[in-house]
């Protein structure tokens, strides 16, 4: 069954839009954290992701969740950066605790963004720590992270058990 032009939801206007932007940036710079695992890196990507999103303001679609829309923009300018210009993850990189306390928003996140198990999580591969910290730090669902990263949900829910795996024998050390 079609839509007709009513039944569709009404959509953003350009101020509004803007303030639904402004709303999600905490959320989509520990993203770009997450992605980059570098400060520097993460703030070229949510600029470039603020400036893709406000370029395709007109074609964000109000039935969709504005936060998972602007995941995939900046999930697919960092895939873009990387196949470009070849950028590498550096694993080696931590956050100083002024990173860790600008990343965090709620006490759920506090608690999760603790020096140890931050340090250990930023420690894992990249395909493991992504789904880990969008599911315990940013509260997706496996559903969510899913259709986010575009990887079956199978997959997800196994990165996120060798991921928590992984952190349970560091944490027994």
């Amino acid at each position: 069954m079609l839509l007709s032009q009513q039944d569709k939801a009404p959509a953003m206007t350009a101020d509004q839009f803007k303030s639904e932007l402004i709303r999600i940036l905490p959320q989509l710079q520990r993203f770009a954290v997450s992605l980059t695992r570098s400060r520097p890196e993460a703030d070229h990507l949510l600029r470039d992701a603020c400036a893709t999103a406000l370029q395709h303001w007109r074609t964000y679609d109000p039935a969709l969740q504005f936060d998972r829309w602007l995941f995939s923009i900046a999930r697919n300018c960092w895939d873009s950066a990387l196949r470009k210009h070849a950028v590498g993850v550096s694993d080696k990189q931590e956050p100083t605790d002024h990173d860790v306390a600008r990343q965090t928003s709620t006490p759920v996140d506090k608690a999760l963004a603790a020096r140890p198990i931050h340090r250990t999580a930023s420690g894992l591969e990249h395909d493991l720590s992504l789904p880990l910290m969008l599911v315990c730090a940013e509260g997706y669902s496996y559903c969510e992270v899913s259709q986010m990263l575009n990887i079956p949900i199978g997959t997800v829910k196994h990165r996120i058990h060798r991921a928590r795996k992984s952190l349970l024998a560091h944490c027994k050390k």
